[in-house]
């Protein structure tokens, strides 16, 4: 429920009371800024040196009572949530406030006539951006606005049809206040399905109203970027106060064209042209046709999940890439830090970004067989006996094993089919560390890299320490001689219950048996698998987006459903590409506070860059805020969500945003309890939605 003066909650109604310890005037000083900041409107600097919290709304705060695992967390909202009724059906979601109501939309895209332009009047749809609006009770519906909006209007203008659209990002590209979407297009490789060569990836502007416009020109109809587009995000690489944009392309599919193609970097002017500096920023790989140069990891890869994060906080954004066919993961570090001389430098080996420690390629079935049957053959000597029936091994793929044993011992065929990269604070040291999510099969075995958290050292150029399942409490055990495959292509990481800690959502893909999972952050930082204690259950789950859609201060999740593998197991699966939607609302939680940043000049209006530090209860929680990331477009709410546990007084909160200078503020009166917008530049908060 909104907190409101005209509907004010029973937590508010018991807050007032101010009880002690809790956010009271003694407990906290006047926000900290520049020298050049003044007060917002509505209070004088008298005012504000004579009362901090002038203007500010009631303590609250919350028994220290966080979810102990005992009774559901989400409860599947869907039948009354109108996601049904809206026709809304697919597998990859994408969510941001576009209408500037704080309840953000939600883009959902199915697989299927893929290929094919939106259809508005056939009934087969499978583009769809959903409204969320609240209810008289408190509640959040969807409604379909996916045509009004424009969002999906082709160039040609065709009445009753709409362009593709497969991977949807968020940023407020001009600088007017209102986020805008690229609408990523990815190009069949084979000609004879590409039917509509007009279509290219679009920046739609957004008015603040929901509705859409085509930015001036199209860089994304050059043949450079008109490609088989796999994932997008938003970033101000070069901190002009312009917001760019990664891109990274995957080819395969298609015999003799799926040779892999270089990832881009398009660098944008603010009115929403871009241009493509790729080369000049040092970013261009080479094409994969040497041995030496798909080696030593310099060759164009498959891209299948971009994302752009401070790695090392030097205020730099830098670039990730994550790779299909257990090929190199890329880590672009911004700022000259490696030879080339060049504004980027790779060097996934350095920070032990490139994959995990486990390279042992002998727990390979299909090494193991091949072994079997050539035991002469380069270090088979070392190689244990078959786990498994051999000849059904090579028949089940087709007479071959999966192996050729003169490259797959090499470092480069040694690490995973990595969907996603997420960028978090997960053990709260002020540096971010990495969650990635990838396909495992089980006649892989251990070599392919899992889902797994890798720790920073926080260093200029960090070292990363990947985390074994056994260690993290993520991952899956395989019993020996057979598994299943595990798809856990797209991931996200959030609070969901209010403790102070970071938890891990996985979406487990569309492999029999699969199915989303939840790992809760315990106190020692081992994650626990908690999916069914939580009430989170979805099959064959694919696209994440999270969000407080009832601005209840905890976060809801919506997922997707694929069916491209029911045929395997069709009792697994829903009867459509259903998304099904889960309000976070039925268990006890900790105290939480939500930001909503506005870029000032310098810096992009949307604060995509900024880092977000809040300490409470002896503990500081770093947050970037993002522009996109994983496969095929995951993006949550901009509004950043930072769980407290017990803690019901915010000591300080820092904001460094994303301009040239690194500028930094701190605010020391910060009620906890409420969404709170934080404008660059301007030292007094503000609390949109307590009015």
């Amino acid at each position: 429920m909104l907190l409101s003066r005209s509907a004010v909650s029973p937590l508010l109604a018991a807050a007032v009371t101010l009880l002690a310890g809790c956010g009271s005037a003694a407990n906290a000083g006047p926000g900290d800024a520049s020298a050049a900041d003044a007060p917002g409107d509505g209070a004088s600097s008298a005012d504000s040196a004579a009362d901090p919290w002038a203007g500010a709304p009631p303590a609250v705060c919350k028994p220290a009572a966080s979810w102990d695992g005992k009774g559901k967390i989400f409860k599947d909202i869907t039948a009354s949530s109108g996601i049904a009724e809206a026709g809304a059906a697919g597998i990859r979601l994408s969510t941001a406030d576009l209408d500037g109501d704080l309840l953000p939309e939600l883009f959902v895209r199915s697989m299927s006539n893929s290929g094919k332009r939106e259809n508005f009047g056939s009934g087969a749809r499978r583009l769809f951006l959903i409204k969320a609006k609240r209810t008289s009770a408190g509640d959040f519906q969807f409604s379909d606005i996916t045509q009004s909006s424009g969002i999906l209007l082709p160039r040609d203008a065709t009445d009753g049809f709409g362009r593709q659209a497969h991977i949807v990002v968020y940023g407020d590209v001009n600088n007017d206040g209102n986020l805008d979407a690229f609408c990523g297009n990815s190009v069949p490789l084979d000609s004879k399905a590409d039917l509509f060569p007009q279509d290219a990836s679009e920046l739609m502007l957004g008015d603040g109203n929901g509705h859409f416009s085509f930015a001036p020109g199209n860089a994304f109809a050059g043949s450079d970027l008109r490609r088989n587009l796999t994932s997008a995000s938003f970033v101000d690489y070069d901190r002009d106060g312009f917001l760019d944009l990664w891109l990274g392309y995957a080819t395969w599919g298609a015999p003799g064209k799926d040779t892999p193609s270089p990832d881009h970097l398009v660098r944008g002017d603010g009115s929403g042209l871009f241009t493509v500096v790729t080369t000049d920023e040092g970013l261009m790989t080479k094409p994969a046709t040497t041995t030496a140069a798909i080696e030593n990891g310099t060759a164009h890869r498959h891209t299948w999940g971009t994302a752009a994060c401070d790695v090392n906080g030097d205020g730099w954004p830098d670039l990730l890439g994550v790779t299909y066919g257990r090929n190199f993961n890329s880590l672009w570090l911004n700022g000259s830090l490696g030879t080339s001389g060049a504004r980027f430098d790779d060097l996934k080996g350095p920070t032990h970004f490139d994959r995990d420690d486990n390279d042992d390629w002998t727990s390979n079935w299909n090494a193991q067989c091949y072994c079997f049957d050539n035991p002469k053959a380069a270090e088979c000597d070392k190689v244990p006996p078959p786990e498994v029936n051999c000849p059904q091994l090579k028949a089940a793929f087709g007479g071959f094993y999966r192996w050729n044993h003169s490259t797959d011992r090499k470092p480069y065929r040694l690490g995973g089919n990595t969907g996603s990269v997420a960028c978090a604070d997960l053990d709260r040291d002020g540096d971010l560390d990495f969650v990635f999510g990838t396909i495992v099969h089980p006649d892989v075995g251990p070599s392919s890299d899992p889902l797994r958290v890798a720790l920073s050292d926080g260093a200029p150029i960090p070292t990363l320490t990947h985390l074994s399942e056994d260690v993290s409490g993520l991952g899956h055990h395989f019993p020996k001689g057979q598994g299943d495959d595990v798809g856990d292509m797209t991931l996200a990481v959030f609070d969901f219950d209010n403790d102070g800690r970071l938890d891990i959502l996985v979406g487990g893909s569309d492999y029999p048996g699969t199915k989303a999972k939840l790992f809760q952050q315990q106190p020692d930082g081992k994650f626990l698998d908690v999916t069914q204690a939580s009430g989170l259950h979805h099959p064959h789950a694919h696209g994440i987006a999270v969000a407080d859609w009832d601005r209840d201060g905890d976060l809801d999740v919506a997922l997707g459903h694929s069916l491209a593998r029911c045929n395997l197991s069709p009792k697994e699966c829903y009867k459509s590409e259903e998304v099904h939607v889960f309000a976070n609302a039925t268990a006890p939680s900790g105290n939480w506070l939500q930001v909503q940043l506005v870029g000032g000049p310098g810096s992009n209006r949307s604060a995509i860059g900024a880092v977000i530090r809040v300490t409470a209860g002896g503990a500081t929680q770093t947050h970037e805020v993002g522009g996109g990331y994983g496969h095929f477009g995951l993006q949550h709410d901009l509004v950043a969500h930072f769980g407290l546990g017990a803690a019901c007084t915010i000591d300080q909160l820092e904001v460094r945003w994303p301009d040239a200078a690194g500028t930094t503020q701190v605010w020391k009166n910060i009620r906890p309890g409420y969404l709170v917008r934080l404008s660059q530049g301007d030292a007094k908060p503000a609390y949109p939605l307590w009015k």
